[in-house]
């Protein structure tokens, strides 16, 4: 099959899901957000999106498309390596025309799923997961079911603990670096890449991953700064 047989095929499912995971983000962004200004709101959001159906098969979906952007970015890792062979053990000077996030696309992608695995135990296994295990028919903590669907109560409880604070934005700067590389990478994938437009994709990129993460990091900062201060 041309999509898993090629590496232009490859590089064509890496761009298609990774849009797909960023439209994703765009969506949790601007619900994080509503949590700064309607505690009750952000609840109410997190209730809508708990063990329904819905919510279930787009949990389902994200976990797809996550895993196999994945599995072929470590696919056309190895290709590349393997393409490199002994010379990428030779000791050259890096080109001043790749970019320092083109060159760790790996590293940063293990700190991304890293967080990504934090981000799962934090909030992810104490919200939906309950419900989900309680409408199985299965054991849940009678505690944490009832503060499934108090999604501030758990960004409170996160950002009162300093070093999940560091871990996040270390995990948030790990992926603004691979958003801002994959975002041009995959406009040049689809052959977007002219010499005008090249560029201004490489601008768009940089600017909209800066408001993404910045989204994410307010977020974080001011529940950090509200429990640092005793404020509620």
């Amino acid at each position: 099959m041309w999509l898993s047989n090629s590496s232009v095929g490859r590089k064509v499912v890496m761009s298609v899901t990774g849009i797909a995971l960023v439209l994703f983000l765009t969506f949790h962004m601007a619900m994080n957000l509503v949590a700064l200004f309607s505690e009750d709101a952000y609840n109410m959001i997190c209730e809508f999106l708990g063990a329904n159906w819905y919510a279930l098969v787009a949990t389902a979906g994200l976990a797809a498309l996550f895993v196999i952007h994945i599995i072929y970015a470590f696919w056309l890792t190895m290709q590349n390596r393997k393409a490199r062979g002994s010379e990428r053990y030779a000791v050259t000077e890096k080109p001043k025309t790749v970019e320092w996030a083109s060159q760790n696309m790996l590293v940063l992608g293990i700190i991304v799923i890293v967080g990504l695995g934090l981000h799962l135990v934090n909030f992810w296994a104490k919200m939906q997961l309950p419900e989900l295990m309680h409408n199985m028919g299965m054991h849940a903590d009678t505690l944490t079911l009832a503060y499934a669907a108090n999604g501030v109560y758990h960004i409170q409880n996160t950002f009162s603990n300093p070093v999940f604070v560091v871990l996040y934005l270390v995990w948030l700067g790990a992926l603004w670096f691979h958003l801002t590389h994959g975002f041009w990478s995959a406009m040049q994938t689809f052959g977007w890449n002219g010499k005008v437009w090249f560029n201004r994709w490489k601008v768009i990129g940089q600017v909209y991953s800066t408001l993404l993460i910045l989204g994410f990091l307010v977020v974080v900062v001011v529940f950090a700064v509200k429990n640092l201060c005793g404020c509620c």
